[in-house]
């Protein structure tokens, strides 16, 4: 899916990306040229509209290659895909240019008050993958009218996702983390920022804006199986990189005859369940996506539950099979620069993320 020149050119500005902790030119110009920030955004929008299962399996790819860059590439495609969820003139008006990329947070860690003829925003939000590159801030606020707290059905405060223009945004530039440097994950803030009301949005389906199906998958299940497929990338990355190892470490005749056979052992095993539940990912999203495309929305029901078991399941145990082979990859691993050791600060650091962690 991805073509040599395209994974030359993100492993040859990984590390100036780490540095830099941002998204480099070469690598902003290549998800824009390929209109990856817009992954899932509708063709009528100008974006790819691509399947379910499609593109995952991109994500996944650009996971293995560098998984900084594909959290970032997944974070702020995610949050592009709202496009589907905006009136169909606005959607159009904003995702036309060829450089929208969008990002936030999905906590409602602000307030939005009504003040009968804007939505009034203030608070403050963290980790917004992408901030450096965005074109607009997304969030979720609690809701107020005339500075009274509004009910939902269930008597509790409501939430509403907001998108707001970057210009209206303050950037703390705070993000400091050993892994995913290049993701940028600033917090930011807004005081008393006015919107407009269609700048309100509902990430249901019920109140989705557009045709295409995969506005039909609900967004919790949708956001658990494209972050999923980013820890299968990184760690399917990292498997091969210690089997190389253990290749290369073999050479040696007496670390071949005293730890060759267990290692080797080991890592099959690993290797194997891996490769089973790698496969059974793709087979649930299968099975989701072609319920979706005959509306049999019902069908799904067990699908998305089994997914949110399954899905934390599997990232808790590859995060502790790192655990496990990294003290067996010698001092090189411990280099800040190795690549061993960029994936396994990946992982570590995107097993922080809520979502999929317990």
């Amino acid at each position: 899916m991805l073509n040599p020149e395209q994974i030359l050119i993100i492993k040859e500005w990984q590390a100036e990306a780490i540095k830099a902790k941002s998204l480099v030119p070469a690598t902003l110009n290549l998800a824009y040229e390929n209109r990856w920030f817009n992954l899932w955004v509708p063709k009528v929008y100008g974006g790819l509209e691509a399947g379910l299962v499609d593109g995952l399996k991109l994500l996944e790819e650009l996971a293995y290659v560098d998984g900084g860059y594909a959290w970032t590439i997944t974070l702020c495609s995610g949050a592009n895909m709202f496009a589907g969820f905006l009136e169909p003139v606005l959607a159009k008006d904003i995702f036309s240019k060829p450089k929208v990329c969008w990002g936030g947070s999905g906590r409602a860690a602000g307030t939005a008050n009504w003040d009968g003829e804007h939505y009034v925003l203030t608070g403050e939000w963290q980790y917004a993958t992408g901030s450096p590159h965005l074109t607009h801030f997304t969030l979720n606020a609690k809701l107020l009218d005339h500075g009274v707290p509004v009910l939902n059905e269930d008597g509790e405060q409501a939430v509403s996702s907001f998108f707001v223009p970057r210009d209206q945004v303050l950037i703390h530039y705070d993000w400091t983390s050993f892994g995913l440097e290049c993701t940028a994950s600033h917090s930011f803030s807004m005081q008393n920022i006015k919107v407009a009301k269609d700048h309100a949005f509902l990430l249901d389906p019920a109140a989705k804006k557009s045709d295409s199906p995969l506005f039909d998958i609900p967004f919790m299940p949708f956001a658990e199986i494209t972050l999923l497929v980013n820890y299968v990338g990184m760690f399917r990355r990292f498997l091969d990189l210690v089997e190389k190892y253990f290749f290369e470490k073999s050479k040696d005749p007496n670390w071949a005859s005293q730890y060759s056979k267990d290692r080797f052992r080991m890592l099959d095993a690993i290797q194997t369940d891996f490769l089973a539940r790698r496969e059974h990912v793709f087979e649930l999203a299968n099975t989701i996506w072609s319920n979706i495309l005959v509306s049999d929305f019902d069908s799904n029901n067990d699908p998305y539950q089994e997914l949110a078991n399954f899905s934390r399941e599997f990232v808790k145990d590859m995060r502790l099979q790192v655990v496990d082979l990294f003290p067996l990859l010698g001092i090189g691993a411990s280099q800040a620069e190795h690549e061993i050791n960029i994936v396994f600060r990946n992982i570590f650091t995107a097993s922080q993320h809520s979502l999929l962690n317990g």
